[in-house]
């Protein structure tokens, strides 16, 4: 082999082991990220901290107190595992008595570690051991519980994204979960169906408010947006229901409203597992009516039979769907909130109805600790 053949296998090899060993150092980022790899690196780096700390305190005391050491035991409780934990806490003790010895007595002035100071330490350290134990049992580690948090919300937020619609419709909606919250128990699923020609939309109430039934909306949202489009629109509420049903849940049942639009010719069903009615808009008296199908709540009877009304959209009308945190409240009839939103609905008429959902909100229930959904599909004149 001659002196060239030789460098660049060489060379060669070289490249290999620096491809090998950037690949494990990104895998190893990766996992740490995810929470599956070592929290070694964070332990060393706190552990290195601590003798920092201390060293500092016992240098210039004005200026580093004792009860410094919290700052690395609370970043300890968010970074680390409870068996690593523990180590980093035994640093921090050991570096607490050599602060003790090193200062003198407590009594002998202020800056000095003082029971007061053990105890706000010791304090710390069991906060941070039980925020860690629960994270460990939940099995979420902080570095991916804020994102999965995060990616959670925007899957509900795309699920409830409307289709765009052909020219001559105008579709809007407007979601507001209770107490200012991310996740709601109010959601849509939509689709095109029939070659595009036919928009399906599902409006659901699930039971329950805000985070607590978040998690059974995201659930559902999910299976309902799988089941949209791949049955026949008369199915999609039995086996919506067969689905809660075999949840068993002790809190299970929803609401729900499913329209089938018809692009072309304007017109529709609607069926409605305990749904409020929708409220639809005629354009040429300028009144609203009322539009309710009959059916029980999903998840409540086995076979329940779901019967749509039907009505046609011309150009200039209005259809809107709603939950019932727009129009139930204490004291207050039903029909009475009904008669107010569409009150309120009148004043877009001569306008438009574009940007209408979140002003509608904002107008009829805006300080209500419910979750809120606003559905509008108008069709142009």
């Amino acid at each position: 082999m001659t002196g060239g053949a030789k460098a660049d296998s060489y060379t060669a090899r070289m490249r290999k082991s620096l491809h090998r060993a950037r690949n494990a150092v990104r895998k190893s980022g990766v996992d740490y990220f995810r929470g599956d790899g070592s929290d070694w690196i964070a332990l060393v780096g706190l552990m290195l901290t601590v003798p920092g700390i201390a060293f500092a305190t016992m240098a210039i005391p004005v200026w580093f107190a004792p009860s410094a050491l919290v700052l690395p035991i609370v970043a300890g409780g968010l970074l680390l595992r409870p068996s690593s934990l523990l180590s980093l806490y035994a640093v921090a003790a050991t570096a607490l008595i050599v602060e003790s010895l090193v200062l003198g007595p407590y009594d002998q002035g202020p800056a000095t570690v003082t029971p007061g100071t053990v105890l706000v330490v010791a304090a710390c350290g069991l906060f941070g051991l039980l925020i860690a134990q629960f994270r460990a049992r939940v099995g979420v580690p902080w570095r991916r519980g804020g994102t999965m948090l995060f990616d959670l919300r925007e899957r509900i937020r795309v699920q409830s994204a409307l289709p765009r619609l052909p020219k001559g419709w105008h579709r809007e909606m407007a979601l507001r979960p209770a107490g200012g919250q991310s996740f709601s128990g109010d959601f849509v699923v939509a689709a095109r169906t029939n070659g595009g020609r036919t928009l399906e939309v599902v409006l659901t109430d699930v039971s329950g408010k805000g985070m607590d039934a978040g998690s059974r909306a995201l659930l559902l949202s999910g299976a309902f947006g799988g089941l949209l489009g791949s049955l026949p629109p008369h199915d999609f509420l039995p086996a919506a229901n067969g689905y809660l049903l075999r949840q068993d849940w002790d809190e299970g049942f929803a609401t729900s409203i499913h329209l089938v639009l018809d692009l072309e010719s304007g017109e529709y069903e609607l069926l409605s597992a305990g749904h409020l009615p929708a409220l639809q808009l005629h354009a040429g008296s300028g009144r609203w009516e009322e539009m309710a199908g009959e059916g029980p709540l999903l998840g409540v009877y086995d076979r329940a039979e779901f019967d749509p009304v039907k009505g046609s959209l011309l150009p200039g009308d209005v259809l809107m769907l709603f939950t019932d945190g727009l129009v139930e409240a204490s004291g207050r009839d039903l029909s009475e909130g009904i008669d107010r939103l569409s009150g309120e609905a009148d004043r877009y008429v001569a306008a438009g109805f574009e940007g209408a959902a979140w002003h509608l909100i904002e107008a009829v229930a805006k300080h209500v600790n419910d979750d809120r959904a606003l559905l509008l599909i108008c069709r142009e004149g």
